[in-house]
């Protein structure tokens, strides 16, 4: 035979908001349970037994829900049990859900007793009639997804954190202005207020009984990065290999999945836009979302340590940006800064960076581990917006690389070897080329050119292991026809 469940809610705020129904209710039952103690109105319920401790033991809400539920059902088989969750146990439990489910299926002979939610107290503060304004409510902890797609206005619950109002905060595109905040609904303490959507969650202390409402979401929240993130988050829970990862591990596959996206980018930068392909274009996309799974990935992981989120990773980077762009955007209590050109913009970023950095030197904060032609780039680039370089354009390094070669042909030492390659992306840096890029298109040229001198040394019947000068020098001659 089923046991015997009630569930009861202990309102919007303290005792004062209690029901008869559920005061007779606790009065009456001989085993209570409590979700939380973290509610003004549990103190009335005296010394039972909450759940509290599974919060700090679970990994995910959701694990606690199911262990809650579980526990309470195996309550029952002792005799009549009673539930006590905040609020209204017809808004937004999970628990409640579970439980249903449960005596669907014949495990519990169940009875709900309503009780006033917290959106009656929400309605009240804010004057609204939510049937007439068609409110939708969203859990905050699902905003993004739960968001997804809806316009007007929504009443969000469950903002208990300053990390999950930066996480409804970055799932916004273009968000409102301002949103009002709910605090204490009820209580001697109640705050309502307006904050700035750009603020939310810097200025909002927010606790337990923090909901925001937002009266006007003009433009649907964008549902693929939410997707996104809500995929990498369940692949980190349930897919072993995904579970094995650290930043360190993820390393070679950050290495990886960037050459596969610069090899992408280079088999279009090859080309002219009308000579593009939809397959070129769709094999970079899906090259950029690897990357892109990979930056979501290192979130996840500092978001499991608490340190960061991928919500934190955009906002600063966003922040930099700005601050980084004073051309664009105008300083706080100042105006727009002149940038004549890019070679401008590149002198006051680098200007910028040392001071947000509190660099001693143009050279600090350059990764040693760059590719040896980007670390030689980068460190020319860094001593140029520091006022060193001469003037005179490429022909200061033509005659720089003249005279690096001529110290090569003295001493072929690998020093002076690495002054003449240090010399000729100083070439490459006055003539605007990336000498990486540049490279690479070399190699990958005397691949295709190398592959037609193999053809045509068979087809001639020459051995190259053995061939004469006036045999290569013919057969890199025909390739470079051929090849290009």
């Amino acid at each position: 035979m089923a046991g015997r469940l009630t569930i009861v809610g202990l309102g919007p705020a303290d005792e004062l908001l209690l029901t008869p129904q559920t005061s007779a209710a606790i009065a009456a039952a001989e085993v209570v349970f409590v979700r939380t103690r973290r509610h003004p109105a549990a103190a009335v319920l005296g010394d039972v037994q909450s759940f509290d401790e599974i919060y700090d033991q679970a990994d995910t809400f959701e694990a606690v829900y199911q262990e809650i539920a579980e526990r309470l059902i195996a309550a029952t088989s002792e005799g009549e049990v009673l539930y006590a969750v905040p609020g209204s146990p017809l808004v937004l439990e999970r628990t409640v859900e579970l439980l249903r489910a449960a005596s669907d299926d014949g495990r519990l002979d169940l009875e709900i007793l309503p009780a006033m939610s917290f959106l009656d107290a929400a309605w009240a503060s804010l004057r609204i009639d939510p049937v007439e304004e068609g409110v939708r409510l969203i859990d905050g902890h699902r905003f993004a997804i739960a968001a997804a797609g809806q316009t007007g206005p929504l009443l969000v619950a469950h903002c208990h954190a300053a990390h999950v109002l930066s996480d409804i905060k970055l799932a916004v595109e273009e968000p409102p202005e301002s949103v009002i905040v709910l605090q204490r609904l009820g209580l001697a303490d109640e705050a309502v207020f307006e904050v700035a959507w750009s603020d939310l969650d810097r200025d909002v202390e927010a606790d337990h009984l923090t909901s925001i409402y937002i009266p006007e979401m003009a433009v649907p929240v964008a549902a693929e990065f939410a997707r996104f993130e809500e995929l990498v988050r369940v692949l980190r829970e349930q897919c072993p290999w995904d579970q094995e990862q650290t930043h360190a591990s993820l390393r070679r596959h950050l290495l990886e999945e960037t050459h596969e996206t610069i090899e992408a980018l280079d088999a279009r930068a090859s080309l002219d836009d009308d000579e593009v392909d939809a397959d070129l274009d769709e094999h970079l996309a899906e090259e950029l979302g690897d990357l892109l799974y990979q930056i979501f990935f290192h979130a996840r992981l500092g978001a499991e340590r608490g340190s960061f989120t991928v919500a934190d990773v955009a906002r600063g980077c966003h922040d930099k940006l700005v601050f980084r762009h004073p051309h664009v955007f105008p300083p706080a209590g100042g105006d727009l800064v002149e940038a004549e050109d890019s070679s401008a913009v590149l002198r006051n970023w680098e200007q910028l960076k040392a001071q947000e950095k509190s660099r001693d030197s143009a050279m600090d904060g350059i990764p040693p581990s760059l590719p040896a032609l980007m670390l030689a780039l980068k460190m020319q680039k860094r001593a140029a917006s520091a006022g060193f370089d001469w003037e005179g354009g490429p022909e200061v390094a033509y005659t720089d690389v003249e005279d690096e070669l001529a110290e090569v042909r003295e001493d072929p030492s690998e020093h002076e070897v690495g002054d003449l390659l240090f010399a000729a992306v100083q070439v490459a840096r006055r003539l605007d080329h990336d000498p990486e890029a540049a490279l690479r298109a070399a190699s990958q040229r005397f691949a295709r050119r190398f592959r037609v001198v193999e053809q045509s040394a068979v087809v001639e019947g020459i051995d190259l292991s053995c061939a004469d000068e006036a045999d290569l020098t013919s057969l890199w001659a025909a390739a470079k026809r051929v090849a290009g």
